[in-house]
């Protein structure tokens, strides 16, 4: 009989048990509530409804010139626009592994922030597997929400700053006069 010997180049033949496969990504289905999107993406899109409702709303007004039927238009859009909100504002809740039914609190300035802020669940949850990977065009459009928000911010408390700063120096120069 031959012994097996020790083969110090034989690969490990060991059961690892903390490796699982890699869970795919749900298909996206845009005006859907079933499904998953991540805190990026819900804003990217709140950001896009948003801007498309105004450029839409604006055009309609600029057109149709404030008649009644450019604001029944607008009404519309407006509506439009909930309607999209809510559907994203559910996926995310499914994200967050809570029920779409808490898309009503987001009223609550604190709770819309905790939609922004809190990762969802890493891998599959009730609702369905992770949502897929963020494209550049969702990188770029959740970014813009923040940047308008820091220059909107940052011109709030700039410009009367200076304001101030140049009615002290009017004042100071006509004193000199």
């Amino acid at each position: 009989m031959i012994e097996p010997t020790l083969n110090q180049y034989a690969p490990p033949v060991a059961a690892v048990a903390d490796v699982a496969p890699p869970v795919p990504a749900a298909e996206l289905k845009m005006f859907s509530a079933k499904g998953r999107i991540g805190r990026l993406r819900y804003l990217a899109y709140s950001t896009g409804a948003s801007l498309i409702h105004t450029a839409v709303s604006g055009g309609l007004m600029f057109v149709l010139g404030g008649s009644v039927l450019a604001m029944l238009a607008g009404w519309a859009a407006l509506a439009a626009v909930l309607w999209f909100t809510v559907i994203i504002g559910i996926k995310r809740c499914h994200d967050l592994n809570i029920s779409g039914w808490w898309t009503l609190t987001v009223i609550v300035p604190v709770i819309a922030l905790i939609w922004i802020f809190v990762p969802g669940s890493k891998g599959a949850n009730r609702f369905g597997a992770p949502p897929p990977p963020n494209t550049w065009g969702v990188r770029v459009l959740g970014v813009i929400l923040p940047v308008i928000a820091l220059v909107g911010l940052v011109a709030a408390v700039a410009i009367p700053a200076y304001k101030g700063y140049t009615d002290r120096a009017r004042a100071v120069q006509a004193g000199q006069r």
